[in-house]
């Protein structure tokens, strides 16, 4: 990932850095990996995370 700094404008470079590491759903990630997950856990965690998204996506259909 890159992103380039205009005029010496640090700042606003790291904010659509971070815009994007989170969009990208590394944050997510880290988050999740501090700490061991059971299967089981991490099977019921990833279900509802689909449910959600085919959720949404059929509220985008309906609109």
């Amino acid at each position: 990932m890159e992103v380039k700094v205009f005029d010496n404008d640090v700042e606003k470079a790291l904010k659509i850095l971070k815009n994007k590491l989170s969009k990208s759903g590394l944050f997510k990630e880290l988050k999740l990996r501090r700490a061991y997950e059971k299967p089981s856990v991490k099977k019921k965690r990833k279900t509802i995370e689909a449910r959600r998204r085919l959720a949404k996506v059929q509220r985008r259909k309906v609109s």
